[in-house]
């Protein structure tokens, strides 16, 4: 099955791989920066995530094996990715396992190593909500708040809200196997995988996910990676910052890197 994406522009081709439970949604404004810039951007939904199709299997093989059926089907090559935290792991396999098919990788505020499960509190929150009572918006992040207090992390995953029928919410996300896939999530890249080519990683000046301490163990996988860090922000640097985002990334895709 294809992955569902959004396509804007022509050009070089980008393909941008959003978070665990994101979607392409949230990168149409930079995506459309980028199309501006003149590449041919490709804003995936991963599987079990947004439009894409929902399954009962979630790995990072299988999901790289997603992308690469994508780019197979609209003739890709010479790619440059984009992925943030899961994402960011998924184009790291990907440029590793393929790396014939990849010119520049951009992997944003995840690192390479193995991250222990950290989500409970979301998805306790997901779990709570009851969609056979009918709930509205509103309702929906009252049930949420208690688990999930930052107003912005909320607005984030109720953008995964979508009317099934007239008065009848759910998430487009695949809950269900989330919740039985959820140690799958921080797996670490395996140890022989390299990618030679250009690499950029870019992390959050606040967020705790990219250490000093990882970096040599980023250079064995990636020996040619640079790091730019966006101060004064977390973990979803590019929606807190997409201006200081979108100038990093574009410097470095368009070889501009000082």
């Amino acid at each position: 099955m294809l992955l569902h994406s959004r396509i804007e522009g022509s050009g070089k081709p980008l393909i941008i791989i959003h978070g665990f439970l994101g979607m392409s949604d949230n990168w149409k404004s930079l995506g459309s920066n980028y199309a501006a810039e003149g590449f041919e951007v490709h804003m995936l939904d991963l599987r079990n995530h947004g439009k894409s199709f929902h399954s009962d299997e979630l790995n990072y093989t299988i999901m790289s094996n997603d992308v690469l059926n994508y780019c197979q089907h609209y003739h890709l090559e010479n790619i440059s990715i984009i992925g943030h935290s899961m994402g960011g792991k998924v184009a790291m396999l990907f440029a590793t396992s393929y790396p014939e098919m990849v010119e520049k990788l951009i992997v944003a505020d995840i690192g390479p190593k193995y991250y222990p499960p950290h989500h409970e509190a979301i998805l306790a929150g997901l779990n709570a909500v009851d969609f056979s009572s009918k709930p509205d918006r509103v309702q929906v992040e009252e049930i949420l708040y208690p688990f999930i207090p930052d107003f912005g992390t909320r607005q984030f995953l109720m953008k995964n809200l979508y009317w099934v029928e007239p008065g009848q919410l759910a998430f487009r996300f695949n809950l269900h196997v989330f919740n039985a896939k959820i140690e799958t999530i921080g797996e670490a890249l395996p140890t022989e995988n390299h990618f030679d080519k250009p690499t950029l990683f870019i992390r959050g000046g606040n967020s705790k996910y990219i250490l000093d301490t990882d970096l040599p163990e980023i250079k064995i996988h990636f020996p040619s990676f640079e790091l730019a860090t966006i101060p004064n922000v977390g973990h979803w640097l590019h929606a807190e910052n997409p201006k200081l985002f979108f100038v990093e990334t574009a410097r470095f895709l368009t070889n501009e890197m000082a």
